[in-house]
């Protein structure tokens, strides 16, 4: 009686599942579908089948929505907030975890506190702060923010996979007289591969598809990232209704996330759950 209730819960939750994968998949090959129809066809049926592939769809949203300087763009501001922010998240939990200091429980504390408050809260003070150093409208300026304003969730898993390895590693290389940096670097750096990774492809995903930022930091429209070129592009629709270009331009953004997530789908679950084990 208790295998067959088990087997009657796991069919529940495998439907579930199923139903959530269908929710995320069906909405992406319906876009993939309206991305190769024409207008007249998309107005007469949203449901129906393209007559015929029309790939120009593709060209024309390129070039009439300018996605390849906002790629440019977004290549800076993904490459060098991931380069510079990974680097500080990873030296931010070395610090917390490894190195022994007066008040560091207070200071995990403060930002474990962090994670009650909203983070909208902070938006006017950072403006303020970005305006009179002169880095608004500026895709530098968004590096820097992104850089430096930590997220807590990271420096948890990160910090949590840190704090499992063990000390005598560290001790030894303090006696051969390796110095603080030579044992970041050298050893708890390799050591902690899996977990920088995982940061690492969360905070691509996390940069490539913010809008916020740079739709409040930037105002040249020369300087916009993916994300806010896309919705300039949606607004467009207001006084057009050229929906299956529009279509193709959401499809070509899509890409780079789709295969980064192809590609790290397992990296991201099991450097995620070891964090989790060992935090």
């Amino acid at each position: 009686m208790v295998g067959k209730s088990r087997v009657v819960v796991d069919l529940f939750w495998r439907l579930l599942l199923l139903l959530w994968a269908l929710s995320i998949i069906l909405p992406i090959v319906w876009l993939l579908i309206q991305s190769l129809r024409t207008n007249a066809d998309f107005f007469q049926s949203i449901w129906g089948l393209p007559q015929k592939l029309e790939w120009g769809n593709y060209e024309r949203a390129w070039t009439s929505y300018n996605i390849g300087k906002s790629m440019l763009n977004t290549l800076y501001y993904v490459g060098a907030g991931l380069l510079f922010g990974t680097f500080l998240t990873v030296l931010n939990a070395y610090a917390l975890t490894r190195i022994a200091f007066k008040g560091r429980k207070l200071l995990w504390s403060l930002i474990m506190l962090s994670l009650f408050l909203p983070g909208i809260n902070a938006l006017v003070p950072q403006y303020i702060l970005m305006k009179s150093l002169h880095l608004t409208n500026s895709l530098t300026g968004l590096v820097v923010l992104d850089s430096l304003g930590e997220n807590v969730f990271f420096l948890m898993l990160l910090g949590g996979f840190m704090s499992s390895l063990p000390k005598d590693l560290e001790e030894s290389a303090f006696v051969d007289g390796a110095t603080l940096f030579q044992v970041f670097w050298r050893i708890i750096v390799p050591l902690s591969t899996p977990g920088i990774v995982t940061v690492a492809i969360f905070k691509f995903l996390g940069l490539y598809n913010n809008f916020l930022g740079p739709f409040i930091y930037l105002s040249d429209p020369a300087k916009y990232t993916i994300g806010v070129n896309m919705y300039q592009a949606n607004m467009r629709m207001n006084y057009s209704a050229d929906w299956v270009t529009m279509f193709a331009g959401v499809m070509i953004v899509m890409v780079p996330s789709i295969i980064i997530y192809i590609l790290f789908q397992r990296r991201i679950m099991e450097g995620a759950t070891l964090g989790a084990m060992k935090g």
